[in-house]
Order: structure tokens, then sequence, then C-alpha cells
């Protein structure tokens, strides 16, 4: 809006173009249903930019920040305009931004807050990343190629979140070998990735031989990020089936990777689907945080209080599809933030215990609104919590498990998950010597006919 308040600058965006329009409208006048000739064409605006000017605004910008949105105004103790004067001079020896953000890291390191951290400026280049693409599987090297060791596994009632080689009317096994990449052999190929250099979201030509014959597969590669989730889900997969299979299918899994919108659509469809389990163990190993612990947190504490029970049908509770079983809650020292503010939840309203390994300690949250020029972003721990009696939680301490447990490595090289183990050990037992009570109605009390 214009100083004197009469004229009003509008934003517009339309799907089908490339950039908004602009234009400029008395504040008392309605938008004009046909803004042809009336928009404002920025197309020929250039803006020059000095980097180390700007540099040393965000230098300053993010230093700010931490001194008036940290959550304790005394930032720790630490000297804050003397970290100023420390860290400053060093802008003079930054060759391009990613100096700038080694700068920045080392300063609000200085006040050790978790989530005070830098997330670089968004750019226009292709990430290094994602010049890597993979086929989604463990793949061993043998004289002819390379041989499918073990292709990912994921929800099979997902399509979408399949491994390219598991892919509907992609013909390829575990045990295959890849002999070419879109027809180049992969004999000489010191690693597959040479071959799938700048492959990913592209379709790949593979040629694979299965008993001493050869046949041609096209399948989708992935990028590096996407294959990291297809490992995930293998491994959330792996966990489960073994569950299922110590269990004898009395014992629910579900994992929670994070705590966002996609963490609370994979929470609602794996929770439900195990609700009529015995015991359920809740994962949140690798949990990389979010805000959703006090929803995932309500579902978890409804219990029932009454059943219905009609002419033979299957008896149904109230509250509707709430838990009845032990639940075990398993963490590591990877858990983190909302995924520890979960793990907290747990233990201070005693719906479970907590088994694993301390979590990673990264209790003060922020806005993240705390965005630079460029829209890099000096985070800021701006939110502490505590308990009702007012104690300090989880930063710089995580939250300790109830049953320690540490998942040692030879142990884990060779396959075995012992903090799963014990889960499903404190579940079995807490099944044996309180099992649920059967939702067996009273009979129906009927009135003594005198016969008339």
């Amino acid at each position: 809006m214009t100083a004197d308040g009469k004229k009003i600058l509008v934003i517009t965006s339309d799907p089908k173009k490339d950039a908004p329009d602009l234009f400029i409208a008395p504040t008392t006048a309605k938008k004009p249903d046909d803004l042809t000739g009336k928009t404002i064409d920025i197309s020929e605006i250039r803006l020059r930019i000095d980097p180390v000017q700007e540099w040393n605004e965000e230098f300053l910008d993010a230093w700010r920040i931490h001194r008036d949105h940290y959550y304790d105004h005394a930032l720790q103790g630490v000297d804050w305009p003397g970290i100023r004067k420390h860290f400053e001079p060093l802008l003079a020896r930054a060759g391009d931004r990613s100096d700038l953000d080694d700068v920045l890291a080392q300063m609000v390191a200085e006040i050790g807050a978790m989530h005070s951290q830098i997330i670089p400026a968004k750019s226009t280049e292709k990430p290094a990343t994602s010049l890597v693409a993979s086929l989604g599987a463990h793949l061993v090297r043998e004289k002819n190629g390379f041989r499918i060791d073990h292709i990912y596994q994921g929800d099979k009632d997902l399509p979408d979140q399949q491994s390219p080689l598991a892919a509907p009317g992609v013909d390829a096994q575990n045990g295959d070998i890849i002999s070419a990449v879109n027809g180049q052999s992969t004999v000489n190929a010191p690693d597959l990735s040479v071959l799938l250099a700048d492959q990913a979201s592209k379709q790949v030509l593979l040629t694979l031989s299965r008993n001493g014959k050869e046949h041609k597969v096209i399948v989708k590669a992935v990028s590096a990020s996407d294959e990291r989730d297809l490992r995930t889900r293998d491994w959330e997969v792996n966990r489960a089936e073994a569950v299922e299979k110590a269990s004898k299918g009395a014992i629910g899994y579900l994992h929670l990777g994070g705590m966002t919108g996609e963490d609370m659509e994979s929470f609602t469809r794996e929770f439900y689907a195990n609700i009529d389990k015995k015991g359920l163990v809740i994962d949140v190993r690798g949990n990389n945080g979010g805000n959703i612990d006090s929803w995932v947190l309500t579902q978890l504490m409804r219990r029932p209080w009454m059943f219905w029970a009609r002419y033979g049908n299957a008896p149904s509770v109230n509250f509707q599809q709430a838990f009845q079983g032990p639940i075990a809650v398993v963490t590591d020292e990877r858990t983190y933030s909302d995924g520890e503010a979960f793990a907290q939840g747990i233990e201070a309203l005693h719906i479970a215990p907590v088994i694993g390994e301390r979590t990673a300690g990264a209790g003060v949250w922020l806005s993240d609104g705390t965005r630079l020029m460029d829209m890099g972003s000096a985070r800021t721990a701006e939110n502490p919590y505590f308990d009702m009696q007012g104690r300090w939680l989880v930063e710089n301490k995580g939250v300790k498990p109830d049953i320690e447990v540490e998942n040692m490595p030879v142990a884990t090289f060779n396959g075995q998950d012992q903090q799963l183990d014990a889960a499903l050990d404190y579940l079995q037992k807490q099944m044996a010597t309180h099992p649920l009570p059967a939702l067996k109605p009273e009979p129906f009390k009927h009135p003594v006919s005198t016969g008339q």
C-alpha cells in the first residue's frame, strides 16, 4: 500500500503463467475482471548484486536473529558482541556462498543449541547429488557384471513406493546379472554409478542375464535421495516381517521416520492396520522430527471403556479404534526433535516404556521463519519446553529410555536388532501376564413367566 493509503500493489498467481501478474489499483476499487493493459511488466528489471556486500549483510542478519530471537536472551552467557568481532573479519576471505555458510555455522555453534543451524541458500544450479542415480537394489560385483543381491522392498499396497526393479512389468529378480546399461557393458565398470550418472528420473535400458539367457528391461532410475528412502522402506518391511514371524502375528509394528504430513498419513495407515493386534511396537529410530507428536499421542491415549455386541457380530469398542494391548516405543541416538518430544510424551503420560538408546537432545523448537535475503536460513532455537513442574526437558540431554539397549555393531552387521528383540520380549511378557480380557457380554436377564 502506498504511504497515503490510496493505492495498493496486487500480486495474482496464475498456474498457466511462469510469473505472477502485478497491477496497481485504488484501495477502494474491486479487482478488475480483465487485466489486459493494466499489469506491470517487470521482465526487464535487472538488479546489480554485490555478493561480498550481500554476504556481509547476511552475516549481520544471522547475528541479529540470534541476538533477538534465541530462547535465552543471555545467549548461554556467551559474549555475543565479542563473537561477532571474532568471526566478522573472516568474511574478507570468503570466496563463495558456501564459505559464508561455514562462517555462520561456526558462529552459531558457539551457543550450542541443536536447532540453531545454517541452511544454504537456494540455487538454480543442479546439486551434485542429482548426478547420482540408483536402481533401488543392493548389487554385488561379479566377473560378468553386477549381480542383483537384493531388490529393496516396499509396501506392496503402494506401487509408487516400489524399487525401479520391482515396478510392474519389469522382469528382474534377485540373482540376475546386470551385464549392460544403455548398451554399455558393465564388465569393466568400477561401479554401476558410473554408467548411471545423470540418469535419475530417466528411462534406462538394462540387459539382464538369468541362467545364461539374456533379456532386456526398461526401468526408471531414481535419485540418491529416493534411493535412501527405498533403503529405509526396505528396512521397515524387514522389521515388520521379523515382528510378524517372532510373534506369530500377535504383535504389530510401525515405523515413524518423521513427524510431518506424510508421516501422519503413514501412521494412520499402519496404526489402524494393526488395531486388532495384541501388542504393538512403535519404532521412532532415525525420526527426523516435525510437529505431529500431540496428534500421535492423542491416538495412543484413547482407551476403551465399553463395547457393543449385537446379534453375534464381532464386538466393537468405544472409543472407536482404540488400541487395547501393550505398546513399546523404540528410540536411538538418531531420534531427533519432535521424535524426541513424542518419546518424552510417551514416558510422561505413562503410555508405554521407551526402549533403546538416549535420543539426540534437540529440545528447543523454532518457527523456521528466520530467512536471509537469498532464502538461506539462520535457523534459531526459539521455544524451550518444560514439564508441568517447570523442569527443563530434552535439550542437550535427550530422552533417557526406560529400558536401555544398545545395538552392538557386530550383531547389527549380522542382521540382529537387539533393540527390537528387547521390545518384543517386553510385549510378550506383558501379553502373558496381563492378557486382554475377552469382550463377552453377560447373559440377558428375562422376567420369569407366570404362564398367564
